[in-house]
């Protein structure tokens, strides 16, 4: 609440609160001066936020993953293993390519082993420093070799990303002829911040650019068209030092990716909030000539559904924090601040910004042709008959359509290669092609195979029979030498695959990789050993795993985020059932279309691993934006008219400037298109052609042709009351019915009671359960108890939403207190889910393909 003083603490659609921070110019001053020194403070005290962005973790599994445990168990178990290698790949050429090649790593391995080697080059591992490792460096016709350097320190330093570059320059400038890249983890993690540096700065101008041409086209008026980009810019200003104070002190994590995406999100919202809300100005403008009070009508009538559409955002911005894969969980925090920023920036920045800018704001058209603007271009009127004279045929068309865009899915795969992501060429992607030819394509990335026994194997036959038993086992192509850990007890095999370690099939077999291992144990007298398997396939398999649990989450919580929001907002319960219809037709239609486009005709290996639960969110959450708009203009119109003629006066009402709000928003995302990097372009792409489908055919066709169709019905169980007309009496005089009417009250209050002690007391009974699981079974909890818990807080949870359904319909929709009991009966449940998800990261309770044995402790 901003700190004027004499205002009140009220909603922000109270007449009270709109005229203290609305009243005057001077307020409107304060109020802009306000928001100016806010991001100039903060600007001050926070880092900067690309100094705080964690781009490693987001491309990890869950810390209770296999992967991630086989690759703690190396750091701990394997000196030395800490450090991140950068792999050199050496092809001679001429005549005589082995020996070319062998030249080339000789003077290599000088240079890097030299006092002039970069300071993170921590050994360099060749045919020159280990000859008994010959048969592992060098490829089958001799005229490829590699070098092993391994290199210390955090790859997102830019000293380490500076040490690589002179590794590279050191490999080029003594390869002589023959052609060397240098890729591997530490050539890859260099790679991928030269991709994203400058991206942001490139994203920023194209999308202001971009918002203010068609702003301009929009507006007809150069300061109209300024104040929604200086309000984004304040807007982002502060959510961009709020997050970096916030990731700074390890709240919240923010990626290279994330931030991008909230430069486009917080322009498409925000021009999209400026129009709604300047558009009401406009039209209010018709009827009331002084601007301060048309300012706080117009606030005060879009505030509901403005408020929806920024809490549905944000609401399911955090239904990413179920997820368990950290490229999801930590994804929402950061946008969900940027929107509830945006949100309080166009409710009280925006409006005093235009009445402080007075006549000016609408030059050089003046005030009276914006105000005639408002009343809807004749194509919508056009479009609002068509749909009126043949509801039944628009809406079938648009289906139709739909559905053939669904059809794209049949080519639908995910790709897990992160190089094979780039737009653009790298020095690690030759090297790994290089690899490939010349070594087999499992070379790139062998899988690490941890096997940890109770007992002592120091001078045991087993490790030996382990890896002969793996050398049969499907799809391996070589197992390295074992090689012992430090407590004796744990074995590590590097085994190489004979697939692409990045395809689904490498994916796949990782599961029969470690059951062939299981049973090598076995046979070779290893009892009870425990079995593990890092790398980046099995990181990858663990990362799609976990995608695939948290994308069946994630779906169905934000499709009850939105249709509670709905709910709440139309008190309807057949309303919100149709439109999420739409949003999910949206949805498949858009990834059909994404799918087909990019890896049917662009050629992409797939579709990114986070892609499709990212289009998913942000399309339905957005998405559901349009359809507010035109529902609440209805549901506004139906005081004064027929349905029909409500919904026709929704549609040309809001056609221009949802449509305008739809373009900007579906430009803005397709920005995300310039960038060199598939997830980013896959998910532009997706975005802008899901909101045009939602802004030219969803919102202006196929919904008002349900409305048309339902009739009386569309908002049920409400139902539209006669009319009112400035001329219909808005009361009636006391009847002899009032005795019976305060008698039905006092029932409802009765039951209103009742159900408010049935919620609170079964409420408190959950919350003790779940205190008395923590305290008791802890220790020994096991997965099937948790989910009869889960189960049993699900069904309580469904009980208590059908409850307060009846109570509100019992109380015609008084909702207030009865939504608050729902919350607080709602708590528990979630908090099962949240234990259960503590659990599973602090290996309390089992992954779900977690082997039976316990894991050792380190």
């Amino acid at each position: 609440m901003l700190p004027v003083e004499g205002c009140p603490m009220q909603p922000m659609n109270s007449p009270a609160l709109l005229r203290c921070l609305l009243g005057s110019k001077k307020r409107a001053a304060v109020v802009v001066a306000f928001w100016v020194l806010i991001a100039g403070l903060l600007a001050g005290v926070a880092p900067a936020l690309e100094s705080v962005e964690d781009n490693a973790s987001a491309n990890l599994p869950p810390a209770a993953s296999d992967s991630m445990k086989a690759r703690d168990l190396v750091r701990a178990q394997l000196p030395g293993q800490d450090a991140t290698p950068a792999i050199i790949v050496v092809r001679g050429k001429g005549t005589d390519a082995a020996a070319s090649a062998t030249q080339a790593v000789a003077a290599i391995t000088s240079a890097l082993s030299g006092t002039s080697r970069p300071d993170h080059v921590v050994s360099v591992v060749s045919t020159v420093t280990a000859p008994d490792a010959a048969a592992e460096l060098i490829s089958q016709d001799r005229g490829a070799q590699l070098v092993i350097v391994p290199m210390k320190g955090s790859t997102s330093d830019e000293s380490f990303q500076n040490a690589v570059d002179k590794v590279r320059d050191l490999a080029s400038d003594r390869a002589g002829p023959a052609d060397v890249a240098v890729t591997g983890p530490a050539g890859i993690a260099t790679d991928t911040v030269k991709v994203f540096s400058g991206g942001d700065k490139i994203l920023l101008l194209a999308t202001i650019v971009l918002v203010l041409i068609i702003l301009l086209a929009i507006y007809r008026s150069p300061l109209m068209a300024l104040v929604p980009l200086l309000a984004v810019g304040v807007a982002m200003r502060v959510a961009e030092t709020l997050g970096a104070i916030l990731a700074d002190a390890g709240v919240i994590t923010v990626s290279s990716q994330t931030a991008s995406i909230m430069t486009v999100l917080l322009f498409g919202v925000g021009t999209d909030y400026a129009l709604i809300i300047t558009a009401r100005y406009r039209e209010t403008l018709l009827d009331e000539p002084d601007r301060a009070r048309a300012m706080q009508t117009a606030v005060r009538r879009t505030a509901e559904s403005v408020l929806a559409s920024a809490s549905t955002i944000v609401l399911a911005m955090f239904a990413l924090l179920v997820a368990v894969s950290p490229a999801l969980h930590g994804f929402g925090p950061y946008l969900a601040l940027g929107v509830a920023v945006m949100a309080l920036v166009a409710f009280t920045f925006i409006p005093a910004l235009v009445l402080l800018l007075g006549r000016g704001v609408f030059w050089p058209g003046g005030v009276d042709k914006a105000a005639e603007r408002s009343r809807g271009a004749g194509i919508w009127h056009r479009i609002a008959a068509l749909v009126a004279r043949a509801p039944v045929k628009v809406a079938s068309a648009v289906i139709a359509l739909l559905v053939v865009l669904s059809a794209g899915l049949l080519g639908y795969q995910e790709s897990f290669n992160t190089l094979s992501g780039f737009r653009t060429a790298t020095e690690s992607e030759h090297g790994q092609h290089l690899i490939q030819e010349e070594f087999g394509p499992g070379e790139i990335a062998p899988s690490t195979v941890v096997v940890h026994s109770r007992d002592n194997l120091r001078s045991s036959p087993a490790p030996a029979d382990i890896a002969t038993a793996l050398t049969d086992a499907d799809h391996v192509s070589r197992v390295a030498d074992p090689r012992m850990g430090k407590d004796g007890k744990t074995v590590f095999y590097d085994v190489v695959l004979d697939l692409d370690p990045y395809s689904s099939k490498a994916l796949d077999a990782i599961g029969p990789l470690k059951q062939a291992t299981q049973s090598a144990a076995q046979a070779a007298g290893v009892q009870d050993a425990t079995v593990l398997i890092g790398g980046e396939t099995a990181q990858n398999a663990d990362i799609r795993s976990a995608l695939d649990r948290d994308t069946t989450f994630i779906v169905l919580l934000v499709l009850a985020i939105v249709t509670a929001v709905l709910v709440l907002l139309l008190r309807s319960l057949l309303a919100p059932l149709y439109l999420v219809a739409t949003l999910i037709l949206s949805f498949l239609a858009t990834l059909g279309a994404t799918t087909f486009f990019t890896v049917t005709v662009l050629g992409d290996d797939g579709i990114g691993n986070r892609v499709t639960a990212y289009i998913f969110v942000f399309l339905v959450a957005l998405g559901v934006d349009y359809n507010i708009f035109i529902m609440s203009r209805f549901k506004q119109e139906l005081r004064t008219q027929s349905p029909a003629k409500a919904i026709t006066a929704a549609l040309t009402r809001t056609g221009g400037v949802v449509s305008s709000a739809g373009l900007i928003l579906a430009a803005t995302f397709a920005v995300l298109m310039t960038q060199p990097i598939r997830e980013l372009f896959q998910f532009g792409f997706a975005m802008a052609f899901g909101i045009l489908l939602d802004t030219f055919l969803i919102r202006p066709l196929l919904v008002p042709a349900i409305v048309r169709l339902l009739g009386d019905r569309a908002l049920w169980p409400a139902r539209p009351g006669t009319p009112q007309t400035p001329s219909t009496p808005t009361s009636e005089p006391p009847s002899a019915d009032v005795p019976a009417a305060r008698a039905t009250e006092t029932g409802s209050s009765r039951l209103l009671r009742a159900f408010t002690w049935i919620a609170v007391i079964e409420a408190c009974t959950w919350a003790g359960l779940l205190v008395g699981m923590y305290l008791k079974y802890i220790p020994e909890t096991t997965e099937l108890g948790v989910r009869i818990f889960g189960t049993l807080h699900g069904a309580a949870f469904i009980v208590y939403v059908a409850l307060t359904i009846l109570v509100a319909i019992r109380l015609k929709w008084r909702l207030g207190r009865t939504t608050i009991f729902a919350l607080l009966a709602a708590v528990p449940p979630f908090m099962t889910v949240a234990f259960e998800i503590w659990a599973r990261r602090t290996g309390r309770l089992p992954q779900p393909a977690a082997a039976p044995s316990p894991t050792p402790a380190l």
